[in-house]
């Protein structure tokens, strides 16, 4: 009984712990353009939308695709990252290039995330869902039919037949009566006749909405670090100046929660190598802040295969087996 007893808790926390490992995403338009929103190729909401929220998300990043309701804005795809058991939220709106980006905003603890607006569409990642299809392309066709009348005047002379005139008097020599008589007259001549005929002409018209045109071959895959060619959680790390910039700034401020704070702001929509995350972690004294972003970097870092070199920002080996749980952990 008692083993029974230790095999149920068991489950319970299995099943709670993965349960915390799900994340929430909340996706809107700045400026209320409608959207439909495709993570990793499995269409979420139905209709257009403004507000999105997808819950149930296990993974650490997704493949976003966004097609505005509005054909002239067109589609747009980007990289979402989301971290375990929180909720993130990503505003969609336009940067001075006028192109549209994803940009992270916040994210919360799910026990602590409000109740969705009204506005907002929910709905269950459902990983096995069918996958999205472009729609093919729509032909119409219109038929016409035109009618022409034709008449044909034919002539010539019909003969008839001859004719003749008789004419009978008579006098009378008591009464002086005076009558005459005349008989039917048929003269000669010719008879005109005409014909109508009817021609029909059928005429179909099909108009075809060609499809886009194919897209432009891929260029050549950019490598950002010399030599690696192994899986990659993030599309583009962060350019070497646009990195120092990053790291002087986090270095200036004199404690260390004012440092933990801004590195995960400034590196929240980013992308890092695992160079660039060690060198992050050793601007931290205490060990535990330098195994904290180490977690929160992973998701975050182009050279995944490469995460091994962090390891050298830590003193003990407790906090390096700590951390490769975790890694394990989100595998």
């Amino acid at each position: 009984m008692r083993n029974t007893i230790k095999t149920l808790l068991l489950l319970v926390f299995i099943c709670g712990n993965t349960y915390a490992q799900n994340s929430n995403l909340i996706l809107f338009s700045e400026n209320g353009e409608r959207f439909i929103a495709i993570l990793n190729g499995l269409r979420q909401n139905d209709k257009h939308e403004t507000n999105v929220k997808v819950t149930g998300l296990s993974a650490p990043n997704y493949k976003l695709k966004v097609i505005f309701e509005d054909v002239a804005l067109g589609q747009s795809n980007f990289n979402i990252f989301l971290e375990p058991s929180t909720e993130a939220t990503y505003v969609l709106k336009k940067n001075k290039k006028n192109e549209y980006v994803a940009r992270f905003m916040s994210a919360v603890p799910i026990a602590e995330a409000l109740p969705p607006t009204p506005q907002t569409a929910v709905v269950v990642f459902n990983p096995s869902a069918p996958a999205y299809i472009e729609p093919a392309p729509v032909s119409n066709s219109e038929t016409v039919v035109q009618q022409t009348t034709v008449t044909t005047t034919s002539g010539g002379g019909v003969p008839a037949s001859g004719g003749s005139i008789s004419m009978g008097v008579n006098i009378s020599e008591t009464g002086g009566g005076f009558s005459m008589n005349v008989s039917g007259f048929e003269g000669s001549g010719s008879v005109t006749s005409q014909h109508s005929s009817v021609t029909t002409t059928t005429t179909t018209t099909t108009t075809t909405t060609a499809p886009p045109p194919p897209p432009a071959p891929r260029p050549a895959p950019v490598v950002y670090v010399p030599g690696y060619s192994g899986p990659i959680g993030c599309p583009m790390p962060l350019l070497p100046n646009e990195f120092e910039s990053l790291k002087s700034s986090i270095n200036s401020k004199t404690f260390e929660d004012s440092k933990m704070t801004l590195a995960k702001q400034a590196t929240g929509s980013a992308c890092l190598t695992a160079q660039q995350v060690k060198d992050i972690m050793l601007l931290f004294t205490f060990e535990d802040n330098r195994l904290e972003f180490a977690k929160y970097a992973y998701g975050r870092t182009y050279d995944l295969g490469n995460y091994y070199k962090v390891n050298d920002a830590f003193t003990f080996e407790l906090t390096i087996d700590e951390l490769n749980e975790f890694i394990n952990s989100r595998r």
